[in-house]
């Protein structure tokens, strides 16, 4: 008797396979219960955005000069595999896109590395340059819209400075990434001269530019020491409120002080309109003003859980912070549908397997038919179990995965029940026939799980 042979003897006469099936299950279990859930799977696809500013040199001089060398530079990093650039007069933007699955950070670090050791060597219209890295992982996973039930009362204007500090909040959740106010009128201090003003006084625009630029200036100067204490001393001022913008002085004219408001208007208040977003409700004609949030995870985080948080934290906000006339919808909620579809996926896995054993169980019997149904769980819990271990994510592609390898998985057991059913047949210890059964198919099941697995590597490289 080989050694195989005797291998699967002793596991009929021992509890190695009843550990085996307990410790696969409860693995299992707490895998699917801990592995961060989300929709998609991770791709790290690391992509930079290098902002080179060449000011007053026209477009086909700034390709000349700086976009060409500059693609030529950067050709030279490990991991490249696309370079993209959009060249204009005054400057131009060149996008690195590196291999699917390069580190993301040795990336940044390697780009940095090579323009800066090559600055030397960069045109003298160049007068900066910026690296932006290009994040996948910044999408928003909850998209939250801040609405006023009376427009009058409160405009996008008031409903921005309300998201500013219901943002400040949520980026204090847990495994929250970039949170994000959308649209919206930020406050701005608005200086709107008045050209006849400007002639009477005698005043032209570079005057109040250079008296506005001159005025808003604090700086550091030293410190002075005085027993245990250490005061640090300024020099200057900065414009901080808008009456200290109004008095001003911006031109003497015959020994009198023309000041800002003399010439201009200022108002504080709301910047001009870039954008626009109204929530349109079925159950009624009117519109209301809106502000997105947005609120995005980090890397290999559960989705579920901090849209969760996130929703918490608004209950919270929307009872104890915000006023009655502003309320709030769910525009996105990436979290509920990552759920939903794992949970779906779940159950199309469970209805699967009971396919399969049914099936097993009508064609060769209830006792196959459970054999079959213990093994699906031992193998599945242990493969849980290594994608919690290694940091892979519950998502539509790896259930996808299981749900196809089902099919494979039975194949084995089906084929050692069927061969097993036919040794016992025959007179004789039931144990020695089970042995012999197996001994017999031993060569196949090696050779046909050996070609699946050569069948399925080509996968690996997708």
């Amino acid at each position: 008797m080989s050694g195989l042979d005797s291998a699967v003897k002793n596991s009929l006469n021992g509890r190695i396979p009843i550990i085996i099936f307990v410790m696969a299950v409860l693995l299992g279990m707490m895998a699917l219960k801990q592995t961060p859930r989300e929709e998609e799977p991770q791709i790290v696809v690391p992509m930079l955005d290098i902002y080179v500013s060449a000011p007053n040199v026209e477009a086909p001089e700034v390709a000349r000069l700086v976009t060409q060398p500059l693609e030529k530079l950067l050709a030279q990093l490990r991991g490249v595999e696309h370079i993209y650039s959009t060249t204009q007069s005054n400057g131009t933007v060149v996008t690195l896109r590196f291999t699917v699955g390069h580190d993301r950070e040795q990336a940044i670090l390697d780009t940095y590395a090579k323009l800066y050791s090559y600055q030397h060597t960069m045109a003298s219209v160049i007068s900066s340059w910026q690296v932006r890295p290009v994040e996948v992982n910044d999408v928003p996973i909850v998209m939250l819209g801040l609405f006023s039930k009376d427009p009058k009362l409160y405009n996008d204007y008031e409903l921005t400075r309300f998201a500013n500090e219901i943002a400040n909040s949520l980026q204090r959740i847990e495994n929250t990434s970039e949170v994000k106010v959308i649209a919206g009128r930020k406050r701005t201090l608005t200086v709107n001269l008045d050209a006849t003003a400007l002639a009477a006084h005698q005043t032209t625009l570079s005057d109040v530019y250079y008296a506005l630029s001159v005025s808003n200036q604090l700086s550091q100067v030293g410190s002075v020491v005085n027993a245990e204490q250490q005061i640090m001393l300024q020099a200057g001022d900065v414009l901080r409120t808008k009456a200290a913008i109004e008095q001003l002085v911006v031109n003497v004219i015959n020994g009198k002080s023309v000041y800002l408001k003399d010439i201009a208007n200022v108002i504080d208040g709301p910047s001009e309109p870039q954008n626009y977003q109204w929530l349109a409700q079925s159950d009624t004609t009117q519109e209301h003003p809106l502000v997105t949030l947005s609120v995005a995870k980090k890397a290999g985080t559960n989705a579920v859980a901090v849209a969760n948080d996130v929703h918490a934290m608004m209950a919270d906000l929307k009872t104890n912070f915000l006023p009655s006339q502003i309320d709030y919808t769910i525009l996105r909620d990436y979290g509920q549908t990552a759920n939903e579809k794992v949970n779906n996926l779940t159950s199309s896995l469970v209805f699967a397997v009971f396919t399969v054993v049914i099936f097993v169980g009508v064609f060769l019997g209830w006792r196959p038919a459970i054999v079959v149904g213990l093994a699906v769980p031992i193998c599945y819990g242990i493969t849980l179990s290594l994608d919690f271990a290694f940091g892979y994510t519950i998502n539509r592609v790896t259930l996808f995965a299981l749900i196809l390898s089902l099919g494979l998985l039975v194949d084995d057991p089906i084929t050692g029940i069927d061969n097993i059913s036919r040794f016992l047949q025959n007179k004789g210890n039931k144990k020695q026939q089970i042995v012999a059964a197996m001994s017999e198919i031993r060569g196949a099941l090696l050779m046909s799980t050996l070609t699946i697995m050569v069948a399925f590597i080509p996968l690996a490289y997708i």
